[in-house]
């Protein structure tokens, strides 16, 4: 049995997503954020050195990282299905976008969280003009910038075709769904790009996604 290590309002959603695609049966162990610095609790860290979410154990295997995790359940458990055949043009997009999701879509979206909560967090009055400029200027010059480049590229990629790996729906499209929800949540994501906006409508109708949230619960990058 299939045990995901569970963390609530984390990428740990998808990894239930692909099994619920997949029609596996699962088991969950859940896991709460701590509400002041929203870290993972270091239960986690007995399951896996670095204490973070997702991990799953499989048998006696244990499995960290979105991408590793999604491409083992896919490979293992799809009889074909959600990867496209090898030496394709669609298998050469679906494994750029499993390391793009992590390699290139969250970087800026993490910092822009960083730097959002170093602008409105309490310090002493004499510090806190220097922090929040400092904070501006990192988002206005660099952070921001970089994460409407990385939209307006996603957006133009699903202009190909309807999906990010080709015409059919891939495992890769479940990689690709948190930084496409944390930008909605975070980034101003919104209709004014309306393939990125019809693909998180898209998989948010999805039965099998209906159902990863029925059992993961709570889920705050949904909008």
């Amino acid at each position: 049995m299939i045990l995901v290590h569970h963390l609530n309002n984390s990428r740990s959603q998808r990894i239930l997503w692909l099994l619920e695609e997949l029609r596996l049966p699962y088991e969950i162990k859940r896991y709460q954020r701590d509400a002041k610095t929203m870290l993972a609790p270091p239960e986690l860290r007995a399951v896996h050195p670095l204490g973070k979410s997702p991990v799953i154990t499989d048998g006696a295997l244990t499995i960290a990282e979105s991408g590793a995790i999604i491409d083992y359940l896919a490979s293992r458990y799809g009889n074909g299905t959600l990867i496209p055949k090898a030496d394709t043009p669609e298998r050469l997009r679906y494994t750029y976008w499993l390391h793009f999701a992590e390699g290139s879509a969250m970087s800026p979206l993490l910092l822009k969280l960083v730097f959002d909560r170093i602008e409105s967090a309490p310090m002493p009055f004499f510090v806190r003009p220097i922090a929040r400029s400092i904070a501006q200027k990192a988002k206005n010059w660099i952070v921001l910038p970089n994460i409407e480049r990385i939209l307006d590229f996603l957006e133009a990629e699903l202009g190909r075709s309807a999906w990010f790996a080709g015409a059919e729906f891939t495992a890769a499209d479940v990689q690709m769904s948190f930084p496409l929800e944390a930008a909605s949540v975070r980034a101003g994501l919104n209709e004014t790009r309306p393939r990125l906006w019809a693909f998180l409508k898209t998989i948010h109708a999805r039965p099998a996604y209906r159902r990863a949230l029925e059992r993961g619960g709570k889920y705050d990058f949904l909008r």
